[in-house]
């Protein structure tokens, strides 16, 4: 068991540094798009690890994990070579099965990405009769991964619709499962 205590990030964001590499662009110097995808899975899973919830954790105690079952990206503006670079992860939604993340991707000019990811629990796939038409089987988070996750949601700070910021469940209150699709 990972003895680590979760430490929630202030305001319910987690920072992730990024520098631009060569290998990132394309032949004029701008990030090439899908590289988006790749820093905002290594924020991810840095985020995971340091609210105490690591992936092989995960997977070795509860023969579960995450896969990504949606993701939404608004390119803003471009990152170019050698930018450096913080990808903020917020939590939207911890729900009993899935969660809900804001990924935004910043450089010195402001919001580069936005991404929203939607991501799945599901049990590993331990032999055919586990497994149904579109996959894994769905899985339900452990109490103690949900909980840090709402945590790391009721952390953030929420605009009401006066314009006060306050704290609290913010989008999607209390979350909830995947429904098929």
């Amino acid at each position: 068991m990972n003895q680590h205590p979760a430490s929630i990030p202030p305001e319910g964001r987690h920072c992730y540094a990024v520098r631009v590499y060569y290998e990132d662009t394309d032949a004029g110097g701008i990030v090439y798009h899908a590289t988006y995808l790749r820093y905002a899975e290594r924020a991810r899973t840095e985020a995971l690890r340091d609210l105490a919830i690591p992936h092989a954790e995960l997977v070795q105690r509860c023969n579960l994990m995450f896969v990504v079952r949606r993701i939404e990206v608004d390119y803003l503006r471009a990152a170019r070579l050698d930018d450096s670079l913080v990808v903020e992860t917020e939590v939207l939604v911890a729900g009993a099965a899935s969660a809900t993340l804001r990924q935004t991707v910043r450089g010195a000019t402001g919001a580069c990405a936005v991404l929203t990811v939607k991501l799945a629990c599901v049990r590993l796939q331990m032999g055919s009769a586990d497994v149904g038409p579109g996959g894994n089987k769905p899985g339900r988070l452990p109490p103690r991964w949900r909980t840090v996750l709402q945590a790391m949601r009721d952390a953030r700070p929420v605009e009401t619709a006066t314009g006060a910021v306050g704290y609290g469940a913010g989008i999607g209150g209390s979350g909830g499962s995947i429904a098929s699709s």
